[in-house]
């Protein structure tokens, strides 16, 4: 072997071996999930549901978990239900916990919310680790949206037979009227 791949492969005898090293540290890996649905009512007010999952993906238990989205403008949004805050004693491995809340909003206009912070202890540091859920795209309070376009069942009850009928009304013509591929083959060999 040349010496550049003696190198090489010390070099990635390394890589593994720092791989290795951080894949079997006992840490929590907290991942968030934050989601947003809007609702309008007819009193001319924006409903918000937010609801986030916080998920530990890591390898080891987090304690004094505590969820934070507080970025919710008071001056646009009314609290309706639930908190803006959250805390658990702890979040073993692999399990989910979730948070939900209720806003109200009658400003109209582009809201941008920013992610949600989780912070949480681990059993090897002494500092609080922070995490952030996933982002939201931008919220359109109150925009004026097109109406929209709903599969109509009813029109499908009331028609499909009729068109079903049609269609195969239309393929059997199709079929008899449409000259053959294969006999007119036949034709032009029995000729020669």
């Amino acid at each position: 072997m040349n010496s550049k791949m003696m190198a090489a492969i010390s070099v990635m005898m390394c890589l593994l071996s720092i791989s290795a090293t951080f894949a079997s540290s006992d840490s929590p890996f907290i991942v968030a999930n934050k989601k947003v649905s809007l609702n309008r009512l007819k009193s001319g007010i924006e409903r918000i549901s937010v609801s986030i999952d916080i998920y530990n993906q890591g390898s080891a238990t987090a304690y004094d978990v505590s969820l934070t989205d507080g970025e919710w403008s008071p001056s646009i949004f009314n609290l309706v239900s639930g908190n803006t805050s959250k805390s658990w004693e702890k979040l073993d491995v692999g399990s989910v916990v979730s948070h939900s809340f209720v806003l109200e909003s009658n400003v109209k206009g582009v809201y941008h919310a920013s992610p949600a912070v989780i912070k949480f202890r681990t059993p090897t540091k002494a500092s609080l680790q922070e995490a952030f859920s996933s982002p939201i795209l931008p919220l359109e309070i109150l925009a004026d949206r097109p109406p929209e376009k709903k599969f109509e069942w009813r029109l499908l009850a009331k028609y499909g037979s009729l068109v079903s009928v049609l269609t195969i009304v239309v393929s059997f013509i199709y079929l008899v009227a449409s000259p053959s591929k294969s006999s007119g083959g036949k034709a032009g060999k029995k000729r020669r």
